[in-house]
């Protein structure tokens, strides 16, 4: 049975997570890629943006289209490669108290080192379900940056509701993807052996 989370989420909550356990995400996550990231781990005021602490970051670029009312709708929300973002992951973890990232992927050693010191996870979205994830997407209250970076590259806030998936980084120092890696040279390597 997945677990159910809401926004924001607590240190608590995100420590008890574990290793590829299913989680159900509903509340308002943020959408960021990489201007954002550069932006936000630069010399900006902090303070300017305290509504991201305890937050979750999703590293997608939606696609994203203007009603004739003037609301936005997502159309697309697919995940995008997450570790693009490690150079300025851990600093933005510990800036804004990060409490989640989603993406595809997974992220390197200093991300995993902060979200072990910080109480944060990595949430692996299914990458090719762009459509399927944005049917979870109830409302865009806010848009930041949107002139400066363009659509893809903006701050989107949506609001979710039982947005699937799954830890593959926990907030124990547990890498799913450094798991695989590993086995897969170890596996490599038995077969190079015997062949």
């Amino acid at each position: 049975m997945p677990a159910s989370l809401s926004t924001p989420l607590s240190e608590s909550s995100v420590r008890a997570l574990s290793l590829n356990e299913q989680v159900l995400l509903s509340g308002r996550i943020f959408t960021a890629r990489d201007a954002v990231h550069k932006y936000l781990a630069g010399d900006c005021d902090p303070g300017a943006f305290q509504h991201l602490r305890g937050g979750v970051f999703y590293h997608c670029g939606p696609v994203i289209i203007k009603a004739v009312d003037g609301s936005w709708r997502v159309t697309a929300a697919g995940p995008t490669t997450s570790s693009r973002e490690e150079p300025y992951m851990a600093a933005l973890i510990e800036k804004f108290a990060l409490r989640a990232i989603i993406g595809k992927g997974g992220m390197g050693a200093a991300t995993l080192a902060a979200c072990q010191r910080c109480g944060c996870v990595y949430l692996h979205a299914v990458g090719g379900a762009a459509q399927v994830l944005a049917a979870a997407v109830r409302d865009i209250p806010a848009v930041e940056f949107l002139s400066e970076f363009g659509c893809p590259e903006a701050l989107w806030t949506l609001t979710v509701e039982n947005f699937p998936a799954v830890v593959s980084m926990d907030a124990q120092g547990h890498s799913l993807h450094e798991q695989v890696r590993s086995e897969s040279k170890q596996r490599l390597q038995q077969l190079l052996a015997e062949a």
